[in-house]
């Protein structure tokens, strides 16, 4: 499988996301965790299985939650770019494409 790895920005925005869903509920943070988590899992170990996205990038949506994880990948690792929300503008992310 696959080595996850997160661009700074997108560790970030998750980061962000499981603070404010604890304050809101415990289990509720948790379920988000899981929710990311298995985002993670299905990109490492199928990446080209989900649907080509903007700027050759590939995405796995979660609807409970209402994220995106947006990723692009290698043989040997899947670089997340971001956990993008979908109230946020698509691409908003884009200039992170080619840093670390």
């Amino acid at each position: 499988m696959r080595t996850v790895r997160y661009h700074e920005e997108a560790r970030a925005e998750f980061l962000h996301d499981v603070r404010y869903y604890a304050r809101l509920s415990a289990g509720l943070s948790e379920r988000y965790d899981e929710a990311v988590r298995a985002a993670e899992v299905r990109a490492a170990e199928s990446p080209d299985l989900w649907p080509k996205y903007v700027h050759k990038t590939r995405r796995i949506v979660d609807r409970r939650f209402k994220f995106s994880l947006v990723y692009l990948f290698t043989e040997s690792e899947i670089a997340v770019i971001a956990i993008a929300p979908f109230r946020r503008k698509p691409g908003y992310w884009k200039a992170r494409l080619g840093e670390g």
